[in-house]
């Protein structure tokens, strides 16, 4: 990634659908829907006020649904307070839905601001909720640390541009990249024979025009050859003309970034038109990685590959918790009912970054010290070792406010655990701790 530039031109984010949806995804927990409806704004000078912001609603509510138990885990960790300085800070978490839409995401996080005080924004899933976000704490000057958004779509998507200084001062991000799926696809796709002709669905979004401008040059240098259509808009319905192409083209390979709605029309109406039954290899990315969005595609979603940021055999733990990730998915597992979501280590790993930045600053009520201590921080999370002194880099220069982390390869499979389809892991090309479980298995559309 260093040695290649990327242009920031192009880069939008788009309104998605917004969802007119009310349910809350996820474990009720009580305290949870309190704080979203509470409208104090006085804060104790003893007390530290963190934002959170997720879609719980709208096309990317997936990523909501551990939030319950997330804030749950974090809500009883900082029970006691944190000791910062000799002073005992009491610590209150109040989370907003962004719906899935940035207009949403940008009231939220200025609500959060400007009516509640926060001391500390977290932000997470997809750039249609966390640029925003972020672009509102980077105008108010308030510490925000956001994940969960491939992190040149977050860099680049809000103007900054390669080669150049960051524009950013307040805001700080981790996540996996380009070269994390570069990595990842470039382990995984061998495993399976194919024509490499890669069928590619890449949307007019933040996401989707990061992906085309740097991942398909890194593609084609490997030997792959890319069947492009042309950006689509967000909730398009009709993909008969870019199904045709593929067909027409034996795309063994398909390759996609879209919001989940999208994917399972587009994937529907490829089975229907025969598409499915070219594909070796069905590779998707931000939908797909939760149980739910698999299982709700039927027969067709069984060995589809996908990646993960987390999954309960990683080898890493909360430090603010204590917990192992292996303890945090069978925790959820069990006090839910319902089967581990990747999302739940990365919204908690949240919360242990909060909390060792704001005791790393020595004065969590100052910005200006959170924000500084940000720039060295490092601390153990579910998703890894992050460290800020060792930022991601883009065209040759580094980006200080960023941290890349792994995306690890792999495939859903039914009869893999008892559950009715589930995750397994085939490469570690990103973070050679992390186990492999399996080799990837042709898809069948069975």
């Amino acid at each position: 990634m260093s040695e290649k530039k990327h242009s920031a031109r192009g880069l939008t984010r788009r309104e998605m659908l917004k969802s007119t949806g009310l349910v809350l995804g996820g474990l009720a927990v009580p305290g949870v829907l309190e704080s979203c409806l509470t409208s104090t704004s006085s804060t104790p000078s003893g007390t530290i006020k963190i934002g959170f912001i997720s879609p719980v609603t709208g096309p990317a509510s997936g990523f909501g649904e551990p939030d319950g138990y997330a804030l749950k885990l974090a809500r009883d960790a900082f029970q006691k307070g944190l000791s910062i300085g000799g002073t005992n800070y009491s610590v209150e978490i109040v989370n907003r839905d962004g719906q899935s839409t940035p207009s949403v995401g940008a009231q939220m996080a200025n609500d959060l601001i400007q009516t509640q005080k926060v001391d500390l924004m977290l932000a997470t899933s997809t750039p249609e909720t966390v640029n925003p976000v972020s672009d509102a704490c980077e105008a108010a000057n308030v510490p925000c640390i956001s994940t969960v958004v491939p992190w040149e779509a977050w860099y680049l998507g809000r103007g900054a541009k390669p080669g150049q200084p960051s524009p950013f001062k307040w805001t700080f991000h981790y996540c996996f990249g380009v070269e994390q799926f570069f990595l990842a696809y470039t382990h995984l796709w061998p495993q399976v024979t194919t024509n490499k002709k890669v069928g590619v669905m890449w949307p007019n979004d933040a996401d989707g025009n990061a992906i085309r401008g740097a991942l398909g040059p890194l593609l084609k240098g490997a030997g792959y050859t890319i069947v492009d259509p042309g950006p689509y808009e967000d909730g398009t319905n009709d993909y008969t003309a870019q199904i045709q192409k593929f067909i027409q083209q034996d795309c063994q390979i398909f390759n996609t970034f879209p919001i989940p709605p999208d994917f399972a029309t587009f994937w529907r109406q490829a089975a229907q038109q025969g598409y499915t039954k070219h594909v070796k290899i069905g590779q998707i990315a931000k939908t797909g990685l939760f149980p739910s969005q698999v299982t709700a595609l039927g027969a067709i979603g069984n060995g589809l590959a996908s990646g993960v940021y987390w999954a309960p055999t990683w080898p890493y733990k909360s430090s603010l918790t204590g917990m192992t990730s292996k303890q945090i998915g069978d925790g959820y597992e069990s006090a839910s009912g319902k089967q581990w979501n990747q999302q739940l280590g990365a919204s908690l790993s949240l919360f242990d970054v909060a909390a060792a930045v704001l005791s790393a600053s020595g004065a969590p009520k100052d910005k200006t010290k959170v924000r500084d201590a940000m720039k060295t921080l490092k601390v153990e999370t579910p998703v890894g070792n992050l460290d800020w002194s060792k930022p991601a880099s883009l065209a040759g220069a580094a980006v200080p406010n960023v941290v890349s982390t792994p995306i690890i390869g792999g495939q859903w499979k039914s009869g893999a655990s008892k559950w009715p389809i589930d995750f397994v892991i085939c490469e570690n090309a990103a973070d050679a701790n992390v186990p492999v479980a399996s080799q990837l298995k042709p898809y069948s559309a069975g």
